[in-house]
């Protein structure tokens, strides 16, 4: 059996990255861990509804540029979005504006009928898309 278990997010600043995550997405910080005889260190932040989001510092990373949009991050291999499914997109997408999200698409229709989508990005530019499959 094969399951997905989190997404990893190199970070710039691992404890400001951490408050804002654990603020802004309600999710729950495991003991920061290093890496034996590397500067990696990193924290898993977990959600009541079972997803995990893991954040990465290494001292020497170099941040690569920032797709603004969905669209955009769709151009480029490796990592575009990740996609966390909400209740209120309307409500979700302002609330993470007033934590201090970036916005990158307003809430709109998503292609698929019947269902809103809209995106944000954090703090160090990498894009969330809130989704109401309903």
């Amino acid at each position: 059996m094969t399951r997905f278990d989190h997404v990893g997010i190199s970070v710039p600043d691992l404890e400001a990255a951490t408050a804002w995550y654990t603020a802004a997405l309600d999710l729950t910080a495991a003991p920061a861990f290093a890496v034996p005889d590397t500067d990696l260190r990193g924290v898993m932040l977990l959600h009541a509804s079972g997803y995990r989001l893991e954040l990465l510092h290494r001292p020497s990373a170099r941040p690569l540029p920032a797709a603004d949009t969905a669209l955009e991050a769709a151009g480029r291999h490796g990592f575009g979005h990740m996609c966390l499914c909400v209740d209120d997109v309307d409500a979700e997408y302002a609330r993470l504006l007033a934590a201090g999200a970036k916005p990158s698409m307003p809430p709109c229709p998503s292609p698929r009928p019947g269902s809103r989508m809209a995106f944000v990005a954090d703090p160090y530019g990498n894009l969330i898309e809130l989704l109401d499959r309903d």
